[in-house]
């Protein structure tokens, strides 16, 4: 287990056991959780500069209403994982962005798109 997986909290561990198994085997091959992760981190950064996200002092995260632009984010994804020198393909980093859609559905977070 990596240092960034022993600071998950239990509700964190679950989201990313989730999300992990929603990307099919086959998808996974040169993926790490910890990809997973920085994708997650990276797309909080997103809404953060986006206005759609505020952190308290005490490390508290708040979502704010607001529509995203995903086409906007996945680029914005796609860059930070290009800086990092992370060996993720598009289509890993879509799966991963749709996984944690899903999951903030079945969360209640999200409502489901017509």
């Amino acid at each position: 287990m990596t240092s960034e997986e022993q600071l998950m909290t239990e509700d964190e561990r679950q989201q990313v056991d989730f999300m992990w198994n929603l990307i099919p085997d086959e998808d996974r091959k040169g993926m790490t959780q910890n990809d997973l992760l920085f994708v997650l981190d990276t797309m909080d950064d997103y809404l953060e500069e986006a206005g759609l996200l505020e952190v308290d002092e005490n490390g508290e995260i708040t979502y704010l209403d607001g529509d995203v632009d995903e086409t906007e984010q996945f680029a914005y994804v796609q860059k930070a994982v290009q800086e990092a020198g992370r060996a993720l393909t598009n289509t890993q980093i879509q799966l991963i962005m749709d996984a944690e859609m899903q999951y903030g559905i079945e969360q209640g977070y999200y409502e489901e798109e017509d």
